[in-house]
């Protein structure tokens, strides 16, 4: 099974969620990345948050471009060392700055589509970005990563 083979060399997978935006997500998911590689781990960024994807711009990659291999879509490699991987939907707009306006099955494929058609390799680590609240993407990332080891989630809240 290809997306067995595309995850299968990922150790720990890592949600990071909040019920509402603003909270700091992205910021939270880019600098645990960063503080794994630091440590000397392989870590790689899955970035769900279809309509504000923002770790590209943040890992200062947004001018990437993903490309194809035979097991699915290449991750971006980010840094002088090229450390951490990362997909993004942010990669598949025609600007950085363009709207997705999608319903919940064209939005629910895509993310199916990100569990399963990108080529990670070997990582200690894949922590994956969401969207803020508790919405079908959530449910859609969650549904697409059951059959794989979970290392579970983080939480980000404000303290009202």
């Amino acid at each position: 099974l290809a997306e067995r083979a595309n995850l299968a060399g990922v150790r720990h997978i890592l949600l990071v969620l909040s019920g509402k935006g603003g909270v700091g997500k992205s910021t939270l998911s880019t600098e645990l990345a960063l503080a794994l590689r630091s440590a000397g781990k392989r870590v790689g960024i899955l970035d769900v948050d279809l309509c504000g994807p923002s770790i590209p711009r943040m890992l200062r990659v947004q001018d990437s471009a993903v490309h194809q291999c035979d097991s699915g879509w290449v991750p971006v490699p980010v840094g002088q060392d090229q450390a951490i991987a990362l997909m993004s939907i942010g990669f598949l707009l025609e600007r950085p700055d363009d709207a997705v306006v999608w319903r919940g099955p064209k939005k629910n494929a895509l993310i199916k589509q990100f569990v399963t058609d990108v080529a990670w390799g070997d990582l200690d680590f894949l922590i994956v970005d969401t969207p803020p609240g508790t919405s079908d993407e959530h449910i859609s990332t969650v549904e697409a990563l059951r059959p794989y080891q979970l290392l579970g989630a983080v939480l980000v809240t404000t303290p009202q």
